[in-house]
């Protein structure tokens, strides 16, 4: 099968895409692991909301699934709950 016009458009448009999703997926990963690596409790839930701000943006991008974006924030609640 040739490449030709609408296929190579595709490709050139979900390198971009890809390009798009890892970033919005890495800044998420960061915030979370900010989260998890702070032992104050005060500190860790001024990071969980900015951490949630994060997870929601990038769910309403598309870049990761709702549910995984809700999985994570419980992750993170539950993180919080059980913190001295």
């Amino acid at each position: 099968m040739s490449a030709k016009g609408t296929v190579l458009k595709r490709v050139r448009q979900s390198v971009k895409a890809n390009a798009r999703n890892k970033n919005y997926k890495s800044a998420m990963k960061t915030a979370v692991k900010k989260v998890f690596n702070e032992e104050n409790k005060d500190k860790a839930s001024e990071m969980a909301s900015k951490a949630f701000s994060v997870i929601d943006k990038v769910a309403s991008k598309g870049a990761v699934h709702r549910n995984k974006a809700a999985n994570q924030k419980s992750k993170i609640s539950k993180y919080l709950k059980n913190i001295k």
